[in-house]
């Protein structure tokens, strides 16, 4: 019975089990090399490892990417970097398209840039209408592009107007037939209308037809004609001109503009006021007022007198051309001043593009009228009753005070 429990306990022994040594512990087992043999719990934590090895490289190559993406994105409270991710991509695509619509809308303003400029010009042509203050009247002001027939609407607008401010309208010398006429034009050069008027009565009394003063005596001409100024140059002239009608005209004024342009010291702004006013033939009269007024108007920016001429004449009717004169040089003179024009008291002023280059209120501005619409004498010494019935004084002779 001994020697049977010995056997078995040898053969235990050589299989690897465990042996109680004198001591009675369990003696750690051995396996056939002699090599101590793993606890089967250290067996699986070397099998747990040996799997986890690769798990492991995959990680280390997975880090830079993992520590870019917490660089990027925080995580999210939940500890999911995934979602803190998907977040970044989020808010940079809806950067990108935050950045796409203001290039759109950039590009879209640049397109539109021309069709603002085309509306404002379009709210120009429609609010015409400068803003005055209380008490003064509003003013239309032409837009820039006006075109011909607006122009010339405008134009014709403003020569009705002045008729009915001005319907005595005439030439402002005096004289009784169509020497006398001319011979004033040309003394009014350089001077007033006024002091041509004080002084002719001497000389029509002295010299009354052509042949008179064709042989006049200079020193004599020249004595008179003293006070218009450049007395002797105009002395020449008048007796040039009073030859030239004995000579070639049998002592008679010619009735054509070829004519008339040929006499000593007749242009074309004398020619046709001899014939408007004389032969009742039409004719633009282009004085210093005529000019003035029509460049304000912006009817022409022409300044030579026969383009201006031209232009003006090409936006009325021939048969009203005489009477045009008139009225815009009657106008220059009495309201419309080179210097001070009495803008407040202007009856076009809704018409006019220059309006408030003068005294814009209208108390001051009643100050600057004259003549008539002053209160004051006119320029002849003799008018037309349609001037005295409208108020007008006659201008007092030459030395009257």
């Amino acid at each position: 019975m001994t020697a049977t429990k010995t056997a078995s306990k040898k053969a235990v022994s050589k299989k690897g089990a465990p042996v109680e040594d004198v001591s009675g512990k369990a003696a750690p087992a051995r396996s056939a090399t002699g090599k101590k043999a793993a606890s089967p719990a250290a067996a699986a934590k070397k099998s747990v490892s040996k799997k986890a090895a690769p798990a492991k490289a995959v990680a280390k190559k997975t880090a830079p990417v993992k520590a870019a993406a917490k660089r990027t994105a925080p995580a999210s409270s939940d500890g999911t970097k995934t979602t803190a991710t998907k977040t970044t991509a989020t808010k940079t695509a809806a950067t990108k398209t935050a950045a796409t619509k203001t290039a759109a809308k950039k590009t879209a303003a640049k397109k539109s840039a021309p069709a603002k400029v085309a509306a404002k010009k379009t709210a120009v042509k429609k609010t015409a209408v400068k803003k005055a203050p209380p008490g003064q009247p509003s003013v239309a002001e032409p837009p820039r592009d006006e075109s011909h027939t607006a122009l010339v609407r405008r134009a014709r607008r403003i020569n009705r107007e002045l008729a009915e401010v001005y319907p005595y309208a005439h030439p402002e010398l005096d004289f009784q037939n169509p020497f006398q006429l001319i011979v004033a034009t040309v003394l009014s050069a350089q001077t007033t209308d006024l002091r041509v008027n004080q002084t002719t009565p001497a000389l029509f009394a002295k010299y009354p037809t052509p042949e008179d003063l064709a042989e006049a005596n200079a020193e004599e001409v020249e004595e008179i004609l003293r006070p218009t100024g450049f007395f002797r140059a105009k002395t020449k002239s008048v007796i040039g001109l009073s030859k030239a009608l004995r000579d070639d005209f049998g002592g008679e004024v010619p009735g054509r503009l070829e004519d008339l342009v040929k006499l000593p010291g007749v242009g074309r702004k004398t020619a046709f006021v001899v014939l408007g006013n004389a032969f009742g033939r039409p004719g633009i009269t282009v004085d210093t007022h005529f000019q003035r007024l029509v460049r304000r108007w912006k009817w022409t920016e022409q300044t030579e007198p026969d383009k201006i001429e031209a232009a003006v004449g090409a936006l009325f009717p021939k048969s009203e051309w005489t009477m045009l004169s008139h009225h815009v040089i009657f106008h220059g003179r009495r309201i419309c001043h080179a210097r001070k024009p009495a803008c407040g008291a202007c009856p076009i002023a809704p018409l006019c593009p220059a309006y408030g280059e003068g005294e814009t209120d209208p108390e001051k501005a009643r100050k600057l009228l004259k003549y008539e619409k002053g209160g004051f004498p006119g320029q002849r010494l003799n008018p037309p009753q349609s001037y005295l019935d409208a108020g007008g004084i006659p201008a007092p002779p030459l030395g009257a005070g």
